[in-house]
């Protein structure tokens, strides 16, 4: 846990790898996921090194993988997860790997191609039947009589050319949007010299292809001549029609068409054991594809790996660079000894001097994950920087409850996190694909911590569900107001409003013990009192917080060696902060604590009494609230206006004297005790903050100091730090406008729909069972506005604040994280 507050040294090593052994031990750091690997070829291209074989093989497999995962897909199968923990399969094993997967897909790849041709010919037996079957019967048109009919022409020429010509016949099956342009297109081409049957199939027929059923239009043409018929036949392919043979007589198309019923018996039995066999080979991808796809992806991030190494001069070994927790070294050292210990020649480790900024590394858990990622999506901290999330716990899920209180709503959402808390272990709410849900399950402690607060500020506020509640007896008594002040029946006919008077005796019986008192929700001054209230207590919170936020800044001071920061800025910004607007907040407590109920209406505003702090000026008719308060507002003043120059120029005034002095005192470079006896890590002074070091540029020990640049950023941090103090402050106050928006969003939620529904009863007696869909609508309405977007508005808020007003006053972000190279992927 105490790497939560600051993250967890971390050093640079140096591994010296056996060749023999660099697979395995690389292949066992993934497993444990403790180092990062620094590139050492990053100046060689990705097809120039040594593994780039290896790689590229691994590839080809993944994308065999991909073609035996689809068609397990096509057949509707699921892919089962691997099952245990799957070890990197040593080199030898890939090449096994790769012929067996080589030969299922293969195997597949013949039998989807059997079982779809087998498919295509049934098709085209079934359609061949289906044409044949459909009814069409020579065209009574197309026989010619001696005698006379009404079709036939009055006047016949003797020579008719048509009279010797042979009636012929196509047939098949065109897809039916296509019906109805091939007959058009078939006697604009023959000028009618044809007669055409189109039927729609009585039973649609299964496509080969996507397996679905589809309605097919069988036609027969009738027509003389051949060139008529090359003309019909060039039509029907050009349409991709299905053309099968018709026999004319009855006789020998019922003998086709049993033949054709025996074939397709034939067919289906076949294609029957294909398919049999074809789920054979895909349970066999099935059992075989899960650890496979692991695995291969095992060996590939290890080739990945071993490709950032250099190799030694004798090529024995291969170097490589990592970061790594200095906690973790002994684990890593055993780990890399056990791993090289078949090869004969254990591998080495060992620490390196390093002057770049280490990445930052803070273990998380599954309560703390949430937090953390809140502060990192601001901006991962630098090396050792102390970590806001801690402190993130607490703070931030009380600032949301502030503008969020409300018993009934916080409990809502309390039992909504609670219940995701409690199923956080079953694999179905793990492996849910919905992003919404996989968002708020990944915040689930931090969903949980905010309705706890949200209930605790509720029952401060004295609201649920915008009503107020009675847990103990008011500080209020109406009866001693009554019976003192001689309320007649007159007197309260005439005044529709009573007020009560605290000065009364036995009126006013003293506070209620928690919260609110529940009679001020009757009073019609409400409002007022409560925006009164929540204003000074969002003052008073905004100046706690970023005082604290200031504090915390001392420990980053101390912890990188820069104690002269204690006094030429931390001391100044608290004087600053506290000087003004901690003086503020001192005038609101010491007013409540010293105004009494009787002095209540000659009260001095706190108000005018801070703007003449400013204005050096008194008001005659506001008076002082202490002795000698404005001797000490203007003391005030002038320390925090003297503050000012001194967090301008102190820190680049001292850093320039540091700077000569160590310019006049520094020994000869002696490079060679530099290189063997340096430290093994660079100060941690060297990692200080981004003022300090805008002086320099590359070696600090041989950069020019740049006063300029320096007292350029020190007059950024200044201004910054002094207009933040006001605007900072004012920020704060929307704590005060959401809190009463939404008591007030609550309060016409309830009177729009809950107290009509409670009111039809009484007026109109409608039974209890009305109340049903009014309860449900109030239900909808609160879920979706008060608790989606209220809550959604609130939480935005506070991340502003924790952001903003918070983390600025000692929270850098500039870092990097520590990607440790493991095969592990972490659970949401």
């Amino acid at each position: 846990m105490g790497s939560m507050f600051r993250s967890e040294e971390v050093a640079l090593v140096q591994l010296f790898l056996p060749t023999a052994a660099a697979y395995p031990c690389v292949s066992q750091l993934g497993e444990l996921g403790l180092v990062e690997f620094r590139d050492l070829n990053a100046s060689v291209s990705a097809f120039q090194r040594r593994f780039v074989l290896d790689v590229r093989r691994c590839e080809e497999l993944e994308k065999t993988f991909t073609f035996l995962q689809e068609e397990v897909r096509r057949a509707g199968l699921a892919l089962p997860l691997p099952e245990g923990l799957l070890p990197a399969p040593p080199p030898r094993n890939l090449l096994r790997i790769q012929e067996e997967t080589d030969r299922l897909a293969q195997e597949l790849r013949d039998v989807r191609g059997n079982q779809q041709a087998l498919r295509a010919q049934l098709h085209e037996l079934q359609l061949h039947a289906a044409v044949l079957g459909q009814g069409h019967g020579p065209p009574v048109a197309a026989t010619y009589t001696d005698g006379p009919s009404e079709s036939s022409p009055l006047l016949q020429s003797l020579g008719d050319p048509h009279q010797d010509l042979r009636l012929n016949f196509v047939a098949g099956a065109v897809e039916p949007h296509k019906a109805a342009a091939l007959e058009r297109l078939l006697w604009r081409a023959c000028r009618g010299f044809l007669i055409s049957s189109f039927r729609e199939a009585e039973r649609p027929l299964e496509d080969p292809v996507t397996g679905e059923p589809a309605t097919w239009m069988t036609f027969l043409i009738s027509y003389w001549g051949e060139q008529i018929g090359q003309k019909i036949r060039k039509i029907t392919d050009c349409f991709h029609c299905h053309v099968f043979p018709f026999p004319e007589q009855d006789d020998a198309r019922r003998g086709v068409l049993q033949q054709l019923q025996q074939q397709s018996l034939e067919l289906q039995e076949v294609l029957g054991e294909t398919e049999r066999f074809l789920s054979q080979v895909l349970g066999r991808v099935q059992q075989l594809l899960p650890p496979w796809q692991v695995q291969i992806r095992k060996v590939k991030a290890v080739y990945l790996a071993l490709n950032q190494c250099s190799v030694s001069a004798t090529h024995k070994c291969l170097i490589a660079e990592a970061w790594c927790a200095t906690r973790d070294l002994p684990t890593l050292q055993q780990a890399l000894q056990e791993s090289s210990s078949e090869a004969g020649v254990s591998a080495v480790v060992h620490r390196i001097p390093c002057r770049d900024m280490p990445p930052t590394l803070i273990r998380t858990t599954r309560f703390t994950a949430s937090f953390q990622g809140i502060v990192d999506a601001y901006g991962v901290g630098r090396y050792q920087e102390i970590n806001p999330a801690p402190y993130t716990i607490i703070t931030f899920p009380f600032l949301f409850a502030v503008m969020f209180g409300d018993v009934g709503h916080g409990l809502l959402l309390f039992l909504f996190a609670l219940a995701m808390v409690l199923a956080e272990d079953r694999p179905g709410v793990k492996t849910a694909q919905n992003e919404i849900w996989r968002t708020f399950f990944g915040g689930r402690y931090l969903l949980l911590l905010m309705g706890l607060f949200s209930i605790y500020t509720g029952f401060i506020y004295n609201e649920c569900f915008s009503r107020a509640t009675v847990i103990f007896p008011s500080g209020w008594s109406v009866a001693a107001m009554a019976n003192q002040s001689g309320w007649s029946d007159t007197f309260l006919a005439e005044h529709p409003l009573l007020a009560l008077d605290p000065n009364v005796t036995g009126v006013f019986l003293g506070p209620y013990p928690f919260g609110i008192d529940p009679v001020w929700s009757l009073a019609v001054n409400h409002l007022s009192f409560l925006n009164s209230f929540k204003m000074k207590m969002s003052v008073i919170l905004g100046v706690t917080h970023m005082a604290f936020g200031v504090v915390l800044g001392v420990f980053n001071h101390v912890h990188f060696g820069q104690r002269h920061r204690l006094l030429l800025e931390t001391l100044p910004e608290l004087i600053f902060l506290l000087g003004l607007f901690g003086y503020l907040v001192f005038l609101v407590v010491y007013k409540w604590l010293r105004v009494s109920v009787a002095g209540a209406a000659s009260a001095p505003s706190i108000l005018i009494h801070f703007i003449n702090m400013f204005l050096f000026s008194s008001s005659p008719t506001n008076r002082l609230l202490f002795p000698g308060q404005e001797v000490v507002q203007a003391t005030l003043v002038v320390l925090a206006l003297a503050t000012v120059p001194v967090l301008l120029l102190g820190t680049p005034l001292f850093l320039h004297w540091q700077h000569r002095r160590r310019r006049r005192h520094a020994p000869e470079p002696d490079e060679e005790k530099t290189g063997l006896l340096g430290p093994p890590d660079a100060p941690a002074s060297d990692w200080g903050s981004d003022e300090e070091k805008a002086g320099c540029s590359g070696d600090q020990e041989e950069a020019q100091f740049v006063l300029s640049e320096v007292f350029m950023h020190q007059a950024i941090h200044t201004i910054e730090f002094c207009l933040g103090c006001i605007s900072n402050t004012a920020s704060y106050l929307r704590l005060w406008a959401l809190s009463l928006a939404h008591a007030q969003l609550s309060e016409v939620l309830w009177a729009m729909v809950m107290r009509v529904g409670l009111c039809l009863g009484r007026e109109m007696g409608v039974v209890a069972v009305a109340l049903v869909p009014v309860f449900a609508a109030f239900a909808v309405l609160t879920v979706a506005i008060l608790l989606v977007m209220e809550g959604l508005s609130a939480f935005l808020h506070a991340l502003r604040l924790h952001w903003v007003e918070f983390q600025n006053k000692f929270y850098s972000g500039t870092g990097y994280k520590l990607t440790p190279f493991t095969f592990t992927v972490e659970d949401e």
